[in-house]
């Protein structure tokens, strides 16, 4: 499925495939000791398998915006939320969604919102 909240490209299994289980009941018909037939007589799904659904991301990184953040945040070395103890060089101000890694630890109480 796409998602256009994912960067571009960046894939995330959003629910985990599981395999199905069948059960088949045979008729089976031996003549002194050796199997001579054998007959499918029933099948019976045990298990429903699930399918995997994996989000792709489309959105576009915008000019000079790490793509692990929405809206905008600044690539450089380091990015501190304002107002804020950090020493930058580069400041967000206002709350930024991860939608990848959080590689400038904007979002420390891990709630998926960063200088909240």
């Amino acid at each position: 499925m796409k998602d256009s909240s994912l960067a571009e490209g960046k894939r995330v299994v959003r629910t985990n495939g599981v395999d199905g289980v069948k059960t088949l009941t045979y008729q089976v018909t031996t003549t002194d000791g050796v199997q001579t037939s054998k007959k499918l007589v029933k099948t019976v799904v045990t298990k429903q398998p699930v399918t995997e659904v994996v989000a792709v991301g489309t959105k576009k990184p915008q000019a000079n915006c790490d793509p692990n953040y929405s809206p905008c945040v600044p690539i450089a070395s380091d990015v501190d939320c304002l107002p804020g103890s950090g020493n930058g060089p580069a400041y967000v101000r206002g709350t930024v969604k991860v939608i990848g890694t959080d590689i400038y630890d904007l979002d420390r109480d891990n709630d998926g919102y960063g200088c909240d």
